[in-house]
């Protein structure tokens, strides 16, 4: 497979040179996932699709990911609802940005949507603004994990302690959604 990595070139031409020197992001804490997203849904992958858009030196590729929208918390999200990320696979040809969420049919995630078609990574955070919902073989019960797979336990410790916010029994779905709704609801 014929590998590249344009992200320096496209970064500079699309973004300005202040998001080239790196994607480290600090971890957001809850309130502030909550605040910032435009949209907070849950829903599940049905479609993964890159494609080339642009032209000369701004030809890049991107990947649209739609999901079936299982509940909305916060924004105007209809049934179906995709997201567009920098970087994909098309024709053999890769275009890879440094710690962009993958995702796959079938995934299930609750999402914190900002800038959605304007950043390269339009969740909060980059991979912060996007939690697993996984079913716990053991249980049968869904709970939350991280991005990276982590078992969220504690949304206090979001963004202040990550060891903390990950080193419990992991909250589950209805827990985490009740958690994202009492904050909305608050002042």
């Amino acid at each position: 497979m014929n590998k590249f990595r344009h992200f320096f070139l496209v970064a500079c031409t699309l973004f300005g040179l202040s998001a080239v020197w790196g994607t480290t992001v600090v971890a957001p804490t809850f309130d502030q996932l909550v605040s910032q997203a435009e949209m907070i849904f849950q829903g599940a992958v049905t479609d993964v699709r890159s494609q080339w858009i642009g032209a000369g030196v701004e030809r890049h590729i991107v990947t649209y990911v739609t999901f079936k929208v299982e509940d909305r918390f916060k924004g105007n999200v209809d049934a179906t609802y995709s997201i567009q990320l920098l970087g994909g696979t098309v024709d053999g040809e890769t275009m890879e940005v440094t710690d962009t969420p993958k995702f796959s049919v079938g995934d299930r995630d609750i999402l914190f949507v900002e800038n959605n078609g304007s950043q390269f990574v339009p969740l909060v955070g980059i991979g912060h603004g996007r939690f697993r919902v996984q079913r716990e073989q053991t249980t049968g019960r869904d709970v939350v994990m991280t991005n990276e797979r982590e078992p969220l336990s504690d949304v206090s410790q979001l963004g202040q302690n990550e060891h903390a916010a990950t080193a419990g029994r992991p909250l589950s779905i209805d827990e985490f959604k009740g958690a994202i709704r009492t904050k909305l609801a608050s002042p």
